[in-house]
This record gives structure tokens, C-alpha cells and sequence, in this order.
């Protein structure tokens, strides 16, 4: 047949965002233009428009979305990948959800997105390592896939040296028999270990039932969905997952504004999620999409065009006026029935806008002047609180703008601002493993984030750790290149972009990095 039309692509990437809930770029649309040219050819059964009719269809086609999967997806992965979650699981969660489950003693545990089951196989080892503190314990280990033949491969438990490079040698001989070129899991392992093939995107009440799971392992999955898609799994998880349970995601994967459901464990050097107990649930949290990147205030690009200044902060300070008059339940009305006034929205916006020029000139006490003359909503919204901090840690009032960081991170652990003013705080009190920890959450959750790393190679190299910080002043000097111009106003103590290059690049030399 002939090579599919643009529009047909389009289309198919639509249905497979759909369906599977993967995202696909621009770049990889001639990929899904062979896949689609495959698929129809294969099937037989008319043209691509047809073709896409059936696969878009309510009634589905079980056959052949396995088989998109299959194409689509990469099973790639080996034994006890990411080892510091491992250890995490082993020494924090599991012990954790003992306690909790002493009145049943039972433990269910999710690998979703299991590939060929070599991590879903890592955890039974670690259960099986554990054995002498869960005798008596009914242990329940799924791993669960779109992908049908990655399933047949994790069922037959057979892999290659490459699959076991980070496996223990002792753990080896334990636990695996050589096959041929490769090694055969133990069978006692295998059986306690279910595998089924199952859909992210579709919803089994009869599964996902409520509270049902102890931890959940979904790593380097939802990296690959569209947003949609991975505030809809994740809200999933949320709910099968028991009060207290726990969340391992990949290394590049945050739940930074997608739910405010969880806490963020850092263990291990190593982070993942904890769901909030079941009284916290229930509490006023954060709308996840006030969890905003400097770009969505509307700030430009260049923070050295000056001209574009005065609307870029305009325009933040509507974005912050905005999200301060959005109410929990309806406002009451004006005293004459009306609706309410505009008056104290606009006033703010002004406010905020007159705060961030003062900040930009270093005027921070009559800056300050203006965050405290705002509106009480205004002035108690999180991006309002966070700017007070920054003004705060900038006039040196460091165990106020401490204080402040910490109510934020009582509502959304996720803030990566906040996180980053607190170790620039820590580190001042002399505390320099809280700093480094918290510099570690906020590059976490927003990898794009340079003030951090930063600030973890000035740390590393006043403590005589060269090679770390050559290493985070590199990636610090690489992020600023990109780096939001509002992040610089508000966490940049007053430096511009180029005179943050040269620090780096001053502190690179001095240990031993470029010049």
C-alpha cells in the first residue's frame, strides 16, 4: 500500500495517545508513519482510514492493541536497576507496611509497567532475602504490562548476562542456574511472582480497588505518557494504594504539580512517595497546577532584553492575582447581590507587579513593604509566600524566610523554590547535610532547575568534594544557558545570568574543571 497521508499519522498518533496513553513527538511521527504503513498492510482489511476507524472504535480491538504495544513500548531494563530503591524498599517501605498490616498480615505489591520482570523478579529476591522477619506473611507480588511479549519473556524467567550486570555474584549463585549463554531464575522465585497483562488507561474497579496495595513500583513509565495520561494513572495509584503506602517512580519522573497526594521521602540518596495518612487526605491541598514553572508566570525568555521587563512582570503578577482569587467554594456574594468586586484582584496584580520591579532593583525592604500592603487572600497565596521568602533570605532575615519555607512545604512538598531557599537557610545555620538535601529535592522535582546545582558545587567544593563539584557546577552551567528568566530575578541574589556563567565557570576552574 501507499505511504500513509500526514493526516492519517496525526490520527494515529491521537488513537495511540488514546488507547495507550503514550506521547509522541513531532521527531518520531515518520516512526509511526512506518508502524502504521505495517499495521495496515498486516491487518488486511481496507485502507489506513479504515483501519484507524476500527482501532479508534468504542468496542476497541483487543488483538491489536498488544500488538501496538509491543511496537510502541521499551522493555529494555536489567536485575536491581537503581539499587538505592532497592535498599529504600528493603530498609524503609517494607518494614513500614509491616506495622501497618500487623492486625492481617498480608502485603500486596505492585510492579506496574514490570517489562520482562526483572524488576518485579528483583523484589521477590529482596522478599525472599527477608524471609526470617515475614515468616508467616502472605506476600501478593503482580507485575502487570501492556506489552504481551515482554510478559511471555518475564514468564519464562530466562535472561542474559547483560540482564544480570548489577545482580550480586552472591545473589547469583543463589538464586540463578546457567542456561545455554544465559541463567534460568530460581522456580521458587518464579511462582511468587504473577504476571498479567494490563493497561494503565483502563479502569478495573474490580483491580484498582481502593487502599489495596502496600507499594507500587512505576518506574520510567509515566515518562513516556501524555499529561493527561499521567495525572489520570496517577490518581489511579493514589487510590489503590493503602493510606501510608508507598510510590517508587523512575529517576526522571516527579509528581511535581500532578498530585498533592503524597509525601516525598528522600532516603538512601534516593527519593520517592509515601501517601499522605488517611486524616491528611482529606485536608485543604494545593490545586497541583498552582505548581507552576516560572515560564507559565509569563515571564520572557531573555532576562537581559530590559525593555521586555516591565510586561514579563505584569504579567506575573496577573498569573499570581489569578490563582490567589481562585476560591475553594463560591465567594459570597456582594451585599447588593451583585458579583464581587474586581477592585481587590486588580489592586494586587498591582502590588505584585510594583513588588517584583522593586526585587529587580534590589529595593527589598520597600519591596517587602509592598508583599505585606497586599490583599490578606493575596498576600497568604503560596507564590505571594514564596516571593516573601526570597525577599526574606535575600535582606539576610534567614530564620523568618526559614519559618515561611516551611509552612509552604506544609502545604505542597513539591515546591522546589522553597526547598532551594531552605538550603540556602541550612547552609547559613551551618547545617550543611539539610542544605545538600534539600538542594537535592528541588533539582528533583524540577531537573530544569540551575540554582541548586549551584549551589551544591559551592557546598561540594568548600567541603574538598572536587569531583561532585565539578560535576553539579557543570550541569549548573548548562541549565543557566536555559534557565527562566523569572527563576534568575527570584533566585539568583541579585546576579544576572552572565555573572552566574562566570561563577561557574571561575569555581569549575579552581577544582580542576574547564576554563
Amino acid at each position: 500500500m501507499s505511504r500513509p497521508l500526514p493526516a492519517d499519522v496525526h490520527r494515529f498518533r491521537a488513537v495511540v495517545a488514546r488507547r495507550l496513553g503514550l506521547q509522541f513527538e513531532d521527531g518520531r511521527l515518520d516512526l509511526l508513519a512506518d508502524l502504521l504503513q505495517q499495521r495496515c498492510e498486516r491487518w488486511g482489511g481496507g485502507s489506513c482510514t479504515e483501519y484507524l476507524d476500527r482501532l479508534a472504535s468504542d468496542a476497541g480491538w483487543p488483538e491489536e492493541l498488544p500488538a501496538l504495544a509491543t511496537e510502541l513500548t521499551v522493555g529494555e531494563t536489567y536485575f536491581f536497576r537503581h539499587p538505592d530503591h532497592f535498599a529504600a524498599f528493603a530498609e524503609i517501605a517494607l518494614p513500614a507496611r509491616q506495622r501497618a498490616r500487623e492486625d492481617v498480615h498480608r502485603l500486596r505489591i505492585l510492579s506496574a509497567g514490570c517489562a520482562s520482570g526483572e524488576e518485579t523478579y528483583s523484589l521477590a529476591i529482596l522478599l525472599r532475602e527477608g524471609a526470617a522477619r515475614l515468616g508467616g506473611w502472605k506476600l501478593d507480588l503482580l507485575g502487570i504490562d501492556v506489552n504481551r511479549a515482554s510478559l511471555a519473556r518475564a514468564a519464562a524467567g530466562s535472561y542474559s548476562p547483560w540482564s544480570l550486570r548489577e545482580t550480586a555474584p552472591e545473589v547469583m549463585a543463589r538464586y540463578f542456574r546457567p542456561n545455554g549463554r544465559g541463567f534460568v531464575l530460581d522456580d521458587a522465585i518464579r511462582r511468587g511472582v504473577v504476571f498479567e497483562e494490563r493497561n494503565l488507561l483502563d479502569d478495573d474497579p474490580a483491580f484498582w480497588q481502593p487502599e489495596t496495595f502496600d507499594v507500587v513500583f512505576c518506574r520510567n513509565v509515566i515518562m513516556y505518557f501524555t499529561p493527561e495520561t499521567i495525572r489520570l494513572v496517577i490518581a489511579r495509584i493514589a487510590r489503590a494504594l493503602a493510606p501510608g503506602g508507598f510510590l517508587f517512580l523512575g529517576y526522571a519522573e516527579t509528581l511535581r504539580g500532578i498530585s498533592p497526594e503524597f509525601h516525598l521521602c528522600h532516603t538512601h540518596d534516593t527519593f520517592y512517595y509515601q501517601r499522605r495518612p488517611a486524616p491528611e487526605l482529606h485536608a485543604a491541598l494545593p490545586d497541583p497546577a498552582a505548581a507552576l514553572s516560572p515560564s507559565q508566570l509569563g515571564f520572557d525568555e531573555s532576562p537581559e532584553a530590559n525593555g521586555a521587563w516591565a510586561e514579563s512582570i505584569q504579567r506575573a503578577a496577573d498569573r499570581i492575582a489569578t490563582l490567589a482569587r481562585r476560591p475553594a467554594r463560591q465567594p459570597p456574594r456582594a451585599p447588593d447581590g451583585g458579583a464581587p468586586s474586581a477592585a481587590p484582584q486588580a489592586n494586587a496584580a498591582a502590588l505584585l507587579a510594583r513588588a517584583l520591579e522593586l526585587l529587580r532593583e534590589e529595593r527589598l525592604a520597600d519591596a517587602m513593604d509592598v508583599v505585606r500592603a497586599l490583599p490578606p487572600a493575596s498576600r497568604m497565596d503560596a507564590d505571594s509566600q514564596l516571593l516573601r521568602a526570597v525577599l526574606l533570605t535575600n535582606s539576610g532575615e534567614l530564620a523568618e524566610a526559614e519559618n515561611v519555607c516551611r509552612q509552604l512545604l506544609e502545604l505542597d512538598e513539591l515546591n522546589a523554590g522553597a526547598h532551594y531557599l531552605l538550603a540556602l537557610c541550612r547552609e547559613q545555620a551551618g547545617d550543611a547535610r539539610a542544605a545538600v538535601d534539600h538542594n537535592q529535592a528541588a533539582a528533583y522535582l524540577d531537573p530544569g532547575f540551575a540554582m541548586p546545582h549551584v549551589h551544591l558545587g559551592l557546598v561540594a567544593r568548600r567541603a574538598g568534594d572536587l569531583e561532585t563539584a565539578r560535576r553539579e557546577l557543570e550541569q549548573a552551567w548548562v541549565l543557566l544557558s536555559r534557565e527562566d528568566a523569572a527563576r534568575i530575578l527570584l533566585f539568583g541574589g541579585g546576579f544576572s545570568r552572565h555573572a552566574l556563567a562566570e561563577l561557574c565557570r571561575a569555581e569549575l576552574a579552581a577544582c580542576g574543571g574547564v576554563s
